[in-house]
């Protein structure tokens, strides 16, 4: 196998990253010495800088299945390989804390296999929620994806744990994915093996959850990320933190980073198949007939067949148009009828701009890992952020010129990019000492970021002072919900 595997055809990998570079502390770091020599010795040793760890986790080769030679063949392939791996997941639902996002958001934590030869959840405190909504108000169940089922109230209470040092990921989906979806799992199942927690958030009306506002998701709505890892942070203070988005998810991610800043609890980020600039992406999309016809069309109406899920809730608000809705044939076009209104953007196109995350690069403060293809149909070339990685020392990206849109497919159905996705998150989960101080590169010499990653009396290296990559445009319409008013003001602060 070794000698066929040489004569497949390998996609290049590539790497882009700032030219000053973020260093990170090894675990097995030693005492400082005193000498300036033994000191840069030290310093090679007892640190590692950031694209060194991202490149050590990659494959030097990205050898995919060659009858899948392009990125729409790649693409295509995820409907035709319907392999399963076995995750088991307990799901609970929360109630959103933040009056500008009202409704309830479900979560599904990845638990040891149980046997669940039910259909459907009977447990008749299934839908309690995290702030105890009385049995008598709870819905009644509904059929959940396979291997899911509701915590009752009693093993939900139970799982705080201050002692457990577990790493933790937490993750979101695609556009209208789940925790069901196959290329999440087949992340998940190696880092169970090396002893990891996860979690999935469930976008609202994903993966058979409920829809408890008359408001959907969008693809800068961080609030039920900021929540749930809040949750996770305050239930398990002694696990690190990572997460990891894909798709839509990873936009939504990177925002979320983004928003947090210096005050993030995540350790770390990976960001794959994002779109990065939802205008262009929609555009391309736009610009051909397999993208419109194929990719959109199909993105359309997945979004069309959540709405009608969801109908009874969604159409309450007074913005939404329930036949224009129907009537939608492709994505930009469900944006344009359902997102615009809801979320007060005047166009689809308004909508994209302030959603696009490629400008959060500029205010993350923590290590985050980007992985796209260029071949990609969907997240497509031209979105990337290859300027803007090169000016931020926590971001690398690593680009493959094969590989399609959350595939890359390998003989025998193995995805390429979990092997990248999985060593970095171990790597940095078990090799990394992140309790310490990050340093960077400037010039010759190293300078030391304090305990909030700020910098320290560093020259420029990103964006110019008054260039403010989170100012949003965001505001959400005060509208009358069962008698109660959903959102206090025009404005949303998405930093609260």
């Amino acid at each position: 196998m070794g000698y066929l595997s040489s004569l497949l055809p390998s996609g290049k990998v590539s790497f882009h990253h700032a030219p000053n570079a973020l260093r990170l502390a090894r675990k097995s770091c030693a005492s400082t010495p005193s000498s300036p020599a033994t000191q840069t010795k030290a310093d090679e040793e007892e640190y590692i800088t950031f694209p060194d760890l991202c490149k050590s986790s990659t494959p030097e080769k990205c050898q995919l299945n060659p009858l899948l030679f392009n990125g729409h063949l790649q693409t295509a392939y995820t409907v035709v390989k319907n392999d399963d791996v076995p995750i088991y997941y307990k799901r609970w639902t929360f109630t959103a804390n933040n009056p500008a996002y009202a409704g309830s958001f479900d979560v599904d934590f990845v638990v040891p296999p149980y046997e669940n030869s039910l259909t459907e959840d009977t447990a008749p405190t299934a839908q309690e929620t995290i702030n105890q909504t009385p049995k008598d108000t709870a819905p009644p169940p509904h059929l959940l994806p396979p291997r899911t089922s509701f915590y009752t109230a009693e093993e939900f209470a139970a799982l705080p744990d201050a002692t457990c040092t577990k790493p933790m990921l937490v993750i979101l989906h695609g556009l209208s994915g789940g925790s069901h979806e196959i290329y999440l799992r087949h992340v998940i199942a190696p880092l169970l093996e090396e002893g990891w927690a996860a979690c999935v958030l469930n976008f609202r009306g994903c993966a058979k959850s409920r829809v408890t506002s008359p408001i959907l998701y969008n693809a800068r709505a961080t609030w039920d990320v900021r929540q749930i890892v809040g949750w996770v942070r305050e239930a398990f203070p002694a696990r690190k933190l990572f997460g990891i988005g894909f798709s839509l998810g990873a936009n939504i991610l990177t925002n979320y980073l983004g928003e947090e800043g210096d005050s993030c609890p995540l350790s770390a980020g990976v960001i794959c198949s994002s779109p990065w600039n939802l205008e262009v992406s929609s555009l391309a999309l736009q610009r051909t007939w397999i993208g419109l016809e194929m990719y959109s069309k199909t993105m359309g109406n997945n979004m069309k067949n959540l709405f009608e899920q969801h109908v009874d809730q969604i159409s309450q608000h007074p913005r939404v148009d329930v036949e224009r809705v129907r009537n939608i044939k492709y994505l930009h076009e469900f944006d344009r009828a359902l997102q615009g209104p809801v979320w007060g953007y005047p166009t689809e196109t308004a909508y994209y701009r302030d959603a696009s995350s490629v400008d959060s690069i500029f205010a993350i403060k923590v290590p985050f890992f980007v992985i796209n293809a260029e071949d990609d149909p969907i997240s497509v070339k031209e979105a990337l952020p290859y300027e803007e990685i090169k000016q931020t020392p926590y971001g690398v990206m690593c680009t493959t010129s094969w590989g399609g849109h959350l595939s890359w497919f390998e003989l025998g159905g193995s995805r390429w990019f979990t092997k990248p996705v999985t060593n970095f998150l171990t790597k940095m989960a078990t090799e990394v000492d992140l309790d310490a101080p990050f340093k960077i590169e400037v010039g010759n010499d190293c300078a030391e970021l304090n305990s909030k990653q700020q910098q320290v009396d560093l020259p420029q290296i990103g964006p110019t002072p008054d260039f403010v990559p989170m100012r949003r445009k965001l505001a959400l319409p005060v509208f009358e919900y069962r008698g109660t008013d959903i959102g206090k003001s025009s404005a949303v602060d998405v930093s609260n």
